[in-house]
C-alpha cells in the first residue's frame, strides 16, 4: 500500500473539514498536541525513574560489598 498523493490528502482534508467544521479543527489539534506533550513527559519521567532506581541499586551493591570486605578483614 502506497502513501496517499496530493489529491488524496485534499480529499481527506475536505472530509475532515466537513465532519468537524472549521472551529473544531484547531481545538482537536490543540488536544492532540497536549496529548503528545503529556505522553512524552510521562515517558521521560519513567526513564528518569528507571535510571534513579538503577543508580540506587548500584550504590547499594557497592555498600554491601564494602561491608562484606570490612567484615571479612575483621575476621582475619
Amino acid at each position: 500500500m502506497s502513501m496517499p498523493g496530493g489529491m488524496e490528502w485534499l480529499l481527506i482534508a475536505f472530509v475532515v473539514l466537513l465532519l468537524f467544521g472549521g472551529k473544531k479543527i484547531p481545538e482537536l489539534a490543540k488536544g492532540l498536541g497536549s496529548g503528545i506533550k503529556n505522553f512524552k513527559k510521562a515517558v521521560k519521567d519513567d526513564e528518569d525513574e528507571v535510571a534513579e532506581v538503577k543508580k540506587s541499586d548500584e550504590l547499594e551493591k557497592k555498600s554491601e560489598a564494602t561491608t562484606a570486605d570490612k567484615n571479612e578483614s575483621k575476621q582475619v
